[in-house]
């Protein structure tokens, strides 16, 4: 789990190295005072070269320390292979030398999967892709738990959508079944999915959802003519119910006013004509009986 690392700020570390460097120079002309002769002249020099020797090593070491960390962004210390904290204040620091860092953004990013060809639950070949929006939570698993998170989510959600698409079919043809063309039940899904993959590497998954879907080209055209038989079929069906109200109320309304009295036969034959003419896709030719009722 990520934790905080000691550090301090750059600003203030420069200023102590200043100050230490001031102090050494200090101490070393009140040591060595002004020279009368060669030899304390030679003294002089060793007075000024050992302690100016290790001022140098100590300013090395502690330059190690420092680093610069961007917004968005933080950065992982290792001392010798140990994870001592990470740091996400943006800003100039000072943190333990002799340390590794490694840099890991926090913002927001979008993959997009590939156009994957699957079979849905009902065995159709279809082509399905998604885009997901990720950030990291968590630099520490990010950076140990996998190998490397960026592929690591690359991967876990192309697992996700194949195993979604699998899971429904490509259109419900039974009323109260989701399907792949159900965007917001398959979106969440996806989403709860792939949040439980990717907690493992510090990820938190913000939003998926399918970009496209569609029947493999090899069984398009014959799921397009299913498609538009399945519609026909219930433009004509919504035809036959309203044509058949029509009727009924029709010979409702000639029986309470008493326009007419038909028997069974003629009413039979008034229904199948008015459903002729109300369910047929063309235009109806009328002909005009001119004798009576029964010729």
């Amino acid at each position: 789990m990520e934790r905080a690392v000691f550090r301090v700020s750059g600003f203030l570390a420069i200023g102590a190295l200043a100050a230490l460097g001031l102090l050494t120079a200090v101490i070393v002309l009140i040591a060595v005072g002004p020279p009368t002769d060669f030899a304390a002249s030679a003294g002089a020099v060793a007075w000024l070269v050992v302690p100016a020797t290790i001022y140098a090593a100590v300013l090395a070491v502690m330059a190690t320390g420092f680093t610069v960390v961007n917004p968005n962004e933080a950065q992982v210390v290792q001392f010798f292979g140990r994870y001592l904290g990470s740091i996400r204040t943006a800003g100039l620091h000072w943190t333990l030398p002799l340390t590794a860092r490694r840099r890991v953004t926090l913002r927001v990013r979008n993959f997009e999967t590939e156009r994957l060809k699957v079979a849905d639950a009902d065995g159709n070949p279809v082509e399905i892709a998604a885009v997901v929006v990720w950030r990291v939570v968590d630099s520490a698993n990010a950076v140990f738990s996998v190998d490397h998170y960026v592929d690591y989510v690359a991967v876990q959600a192309e697992a996700a959508v194949r195993h979604l698409a699998t899971s429904y079919p490509y259109e419900a043809h039974d009323s109260g079944r989701a399907s792949l063309r159900d965007s917001s039940v398959v979106s969440e899904e996806l989403t709860a999915e792939l949040r439980e993959r990717a907690e493992l590497a510090g990820v938190e998954i913000l939003e998926s959802r399918i970009t496209h879907l569609a029947y493999a080209p090899e069984i398009a055209h014959a799921m397009l003519a299913r498609q538009q038989a399945s519609a026909v079929v219930a433009a004509r069906f919504r035809i036959v119910e309203g044509a058949v109200g029509m009727v009924s109320d029709a010979l409702e309304r000639l029986r309470a006013e008493h326009v007419i009295e038909l028997d069974e036969e003629r009413k039979a034959q008034m229904v199948s004509n008015l459903l002729v003419v109300l369910c047929s896709d063309r235009a109806v030719q009328p002909v005009v009986n001119a004798g009576s009722l029964y010729s």
